[in-house]
């Protein structure tokens, strides 16, 4: 059945579907006149922004815990076990195809979340929205909006969280001994708990774990690469030669860079994949194009910073070509011979807060998707039992190589699906962005959006009276 998946994984995953990512975010950053560079301070700015407008009896979420969900799904195991898995398989120069997808990808997270929010829709206990939602208000396509919210449901709900739960345990039995069955069954437990409160506490929670965890995995990356100053040319260098084949002995190697750097970038800042919009849609903002920056920031936040701290730990330690190494495992040694034998516990502490983050957010995506295909109490209840408890259990107890051919499966249905959508969208978002800077010209600190600047979609935009 492995071999079934593996197939079909490599035929979606050739060099079409690569190259409509690749293609989508140069021609996203083209139109958008290069705003994910640009805009940069106006991002910042914006996570701190406290500016909303009353929109109903929502229980509002803010820019900042939109923005903390989204990354809370991003920065797991794509950033530790992830990237380690790129290494091995494509060679240093996966990294470089892992940075592209982020420069290029931040247009198409920005596409997106900025629709995510225009189509965004009332619910009692936030804004709710997502591709689903602005495939059928947008396109007016039904069938393909139930399409996406079962991938979505599948991928990030179902099959992802397995691959957060399969690292933890990983790393908890490689550090500590722990049995998987243990911390599977400590894992369940935990997630139900934060998923049975529905979004306000998961935006919580991930508020509070996704500064602490990224920027003390900074730091410890900082004082890995100091420690190792001398070699950082070389690190570049081996990244730069694995990328375009410069160095002889790695020429073939290429392809298998750019196929696993494209894949693994995306795995783990899932820009085009469908999966941000759905957390930008809870926020509270006075204009789309805040939450689509913010998100595009995020992009950033998960690949250029926390992905390059793992690959450089990696690199430097040079255990990068051992083959009996491989995802979570090759980050702890690589970490065991820079800093000695708690590098492990660190890595397996960091996954846990990392993974665990992911799960809850992952959880959301589906929830979002689960509440637009049907209101039964039933479906979501049967739903959070099958995605904080079985899934979470089952991605605990089986093999990672399993794992991995199932996300990668499902993650490449979804973001076909959605690269449709948002080409076909994509107008708005870049008319929207316009009005943005139009306003921001005029001198105005924090733009505001009407439905009536959009006469064509006037009635299809329930939230933006």
């Amino acid at each position: 059945m492995i071999d079934i998946v593996n197939t079909v994984n490599d035929a979606l995953w050739g060099y079409v579907l690569i190259a409509a990512l690749v293609g989508c975010g140069l021609w996203f950053t083209w139109r958008l006149r290069f705003a994910q560079f640009r805009m940069v301070g106006e991002m910042l700015r914006l996570l701190t922004d406290s500016s909303v407008r009353p929109q109903g009896s929502e229980k509002h979420i803010s820019s900042f815990q939109a923005f903390a969900v989204s990354l809370a799904s991003r920065v797991g195991t794509g950033n530790l076990a992830g990237v380690a898995t790129a290494i091995a398989v494509g060679g240093p120069g996966a990294v470089f195809w892992m940075w592209v997808m982020a420069l290029v990808g931040s247009a198409t997270a920005f596409v997106e979340c900025t629709l995510g929010q225009l189509f965004k829709r009332h619910h009692s206990d936030s804004f709710i929205g997502g591709p689903a939602y602005y495939i059928e208000q947008g396109l007016r396509c039904r069938w393909m909006a139930v399409l996406f919210a079962v991938l979505i449901t599948v991928t990030f709900g179902l099959a992802n969280n397995s691959v957060q739960a399969n690292t933890i345990c990983g790393a908890m039995e490689g550090a500590f001994g722990f049995s998987p069955t243990v911390v599977g069954a400590l894992l369940t437990a935990l997630t139900l708990v934060v998923v049975f409160g529905g979004i306000q506490r998961i935006a919580h929670v991930s508020s509070v774990l996704i500064p602490v965890m990224a920027v003390g995995y900074l730091l410890l990356a900082v004082v890995v690469v100091v420690m190792n100053i001398r070699l950082l040319p070389h690190v570049l260098r081996v990244i730069i030669e694995g990328a375009f084949g410069l160095n002889q002995a790695v020429g073939g190697m290429v392809g298998a860079a750019v196929m696993n750097g494209v894949k693994r970038g995306l795995f783990s800042n899932e820009a085009g994949e469908g999966s941000a919009p759905n957390a930008a849609a809870t926020a509270a903002v006075s204009h789309p194009v805040k939450q689509g920056l913010i998100q595009a920031l995020g992009v950033f936040t998960d690949t250029l910073v926390v992905c390059s701290c793992t690959a450089f730990i990696i690199l430097v330690s040079g255990l990068y070509d051992q083959p009996e190494l491989n995802g979570i495992i090759l980050t702890q040694s690589a970490l065991e011979s820079e800093v000695g034998a708690w590098g492990p516990v660190f890595v397996a502490v960091a996954i846990f807060l990392f993974a665990y983050s992911s799960t809850i957010a992952n959880y959301y995506y589906g929830e979002a998707n689960i509440r637009y295909m049907s209101r039964s109490p039933r479906a979501l209840f049967t739903y959070r039992i099958l995605s904080g408890g079985f899934m979470v259990m089952f991605g605990a107890l089986v093999s990672l190589d399993t794992v991995w051919s199932i996300i990668d499966l499902c993650m490449a249905l979804l973001t076909a699906c959605n690269l449709v959508a948002i080409i076909l969208l994509g107008k708005y978002a870049f008319r929207l962005l316009d009005d943005y800077r139009r306003q921001k010209r005029q001198g105005i600190k924090s733009p505001t959006f009407h439905r009536s600047q959009l006469p064509e979609l006037a009635d299809r935009l329930e939230c933006w009276e």
